[in-house]
């Protein structure tokens, strides 16, 4: 199947621009830096033969290329003052430039989207690996960036680069602005009531075990429980373990279906006035299994627990409403969502997040110091000690307006049509086994080989540059659950082809008849 099969499917291709989701308010790239330079040079080789056929609205482009396309799209929060000049939309005033692509057949209808709209803005994408045009299916171990992104990194550490809070020159204050219009950026992402809910942290393990050692050593106690679902990974299973052995607490399995899904009832059968927390995925790493969060929040709210959703899996995949969810703690790491490793955000319910004492220690976190005490600053200054990763959130926040320039719904509807495709396709391997078939699930394909070791699949696959992971995926419960101590998983992000999936499938046909 090719890619303009899958965007027919959806209602395309025609040559409209597409309704587009606003994209997210943030900072701009500083002024007097190119916004489409040359091409990075590489030390690896790259594909000569790329081109953007389902692309409508412009030529080929072929690999190397600098693609005109949007701005980093780092522009003010609705306002926010911006004397330094630093802060601006693209092409001035008017906020990031809107994406043009296949429109919808039929009003009412989400626009069809196509993955080489992306695909173009993703120099590592047109690269070759082993001879072939690489194939990058480990998605969910992390993705590939945008050149938006590579671009605004460069440009804060070219002409931006300070330290942030408390200084009086100019970069310090564009700095700062930066950041902490990165915070406000974040809030909208994520549909918070404000930048004040959320906490910069590296990434979704370390916002993890904040929550564990700020709010869980002060909230949990002998005898308490702290449910967690099998399917989790391993950073949502390990902090909760070393601070319940803290404090005497438990942490109680929730059971999984055959195919994947948390068994509900048995849930609701754990749930007691002795549950202190949920911790639960919003998508699974290693099933792709998409819980009924809302509803399961809903009801360990009747008994007056916390929630903390993991979303590393889904925020890339399809748009979040903390306050829709009503989820007391949800966090993310950047590196998942098309942005830098190294950063990511806690978001926290307000009267959480005040009652939360310091993890950490040290600058940016107090108000004075002296011998006698400390004064401590507020939230969320108060969980970020030392200096943060500024230049991962100038990242973060290119990859947002990256995302968001794209129509959401589009795309979700896009991957669940690849992962269709992908299902039926892998069903022809023979002695192929995917794990896990819940109805709701985002393009996570985690399958056994007969006669293979995942290992083995995976060196396989590299021999024709395909990317994809082997191992227990940091979520040995989950495979447990079906008998297995490993497996291979290919993993889907919007700028992947049907074309793709289907040199995954040729790829190991011909690992089964090597034998």
């Amino acid at each position: 199947m090719t890619t303009a099969e899958v965007t027919r499917g959806l209602g395309g291709p025609a040559t409209g621009p597409a309704p587009q989701q606003p994209p997210v308010q943030g900072v701009p790239p500083v002024p007097g830096v190119p916004q489409h330079p040359a091409p990075y040079p590489s030390p690896y080789p790259q594909s000569t033969d790329y081109t953007d056929p389902a692309v409508t609205s412009g030529p080929a482009v072929p690999a190397g290329t600098a693609v005109p396309t949007s701005s980093v799209g780092l522009t003010a929060p609705v306002g926010t003052a911006d004397p330094a000049g630093l802060v601006g939309g693209a092409g001035g005033a008017g906020g990031a430039e809107s994406r043009t692509g296949p429109a919808p057949a039929l009003p009412g209808q989400p626009a069809a989207f196509s993955p080489e709209l992306a695909r173009r803005d993703v120099p590592i994408l047109h690269r070759l690996v082993n001879g072939h045009p690489l194939v990058w299916l480990d998605n969910g171990a992390t993705t590939q960036k945008p050149r938006q992104v590579i671009e605004a990194l460069a440009g804060f550490y070219g002409s931006a680069n300070s330290n942030i809070h408390r200084g009086a020159h100019t970069m310090a204050r564009e700095a700062t602005e930066a950041f902490e219009a990165g915070r406000a950026a974040v809030a909208r992402f994520l549909g918070a009531a404000s930048p004040d809910d959320i906490v910069f942290v590296r990434g979704t393990t370390e916002g993890i075990n904040l929550v564990a050692q700020s709010w869980g050593r002060a909230n949990l106690g002998p005898g308490d429980d702290i449910l967690v679902p099998v399917l989790e990974h391993h950073s949502n299973i390990v902090p909760w373990q070393m601070v319940a052995k803290e404090t005497r607490a438990r942490v109680v399995p929730v059971p999984l279906r055959p195919d994947g899904r948390i068994d509900l009832d048995a849930y609701a059968d754990l749930l007691s006035m002795r549950t202190q927390l949920v911790a639960l995925s919003h998508a699974s790493n290693v099933l792709g299994t998409v819980p009924p969060v809302r509803e399961m929040t809903a009801l360990a709210h009747r008994y007056g627990a916390k929630v903390l959703v993991d979303g590393a899996q889904a925020v890339a995949h399809f748009p979040v409403d903390v306050q829709d969810l009503d989820a007391d703690f949800y966090v993310f790491s950047g590196h998942k969502l098309f942005a830098p490793t190294g950063i990511g955000a806690l978001y926290a319910k307000p009267d959480v997040l005040r009652e939360m004492a310091p993890w950490q220690g040290g600058g940016n976190m107090i108000e004075s110091v002296d011998f006698t005490g400390t004064t401590y600053a507020p939230v969320p200054h108060l969980l970020e000690a030392g200096t943060g990763h500024i230049s991962g959130v100038v990242g973060l926040l290119a990859a947002l307006n990256w995302l968001t320039s794209f129509d959401r719904d589009a795309v979700t509807a896009y991957e669940t049509a690849l992962m269709a495709h992908a299902q039926q396709a892998l069903a022809t391997v023979p002695g192929l086994e995917l794990l896990g078939s819940a109805p709701e699930r985002i393009g996570v394909l985690t399958f056994t080989l007969a006669g293979h070791d995942p290992a083995g699949i995976a060196e396989w696959l590299d021999r024709d540059g395909i990317a994809v992971r082997a191992g227990h995926h940091c979520a040995q419960p989950a495979l447990a659950h079906y008998g297995l101590a490993s497996a291979a998983r290919a993993s889907l992000a919007l700028y992947n082809t049907p074309e793709e999936v289907d040199k995954l499938v040729a790829s190991l046909q011909q690992l089964q008849q090597a034998g």
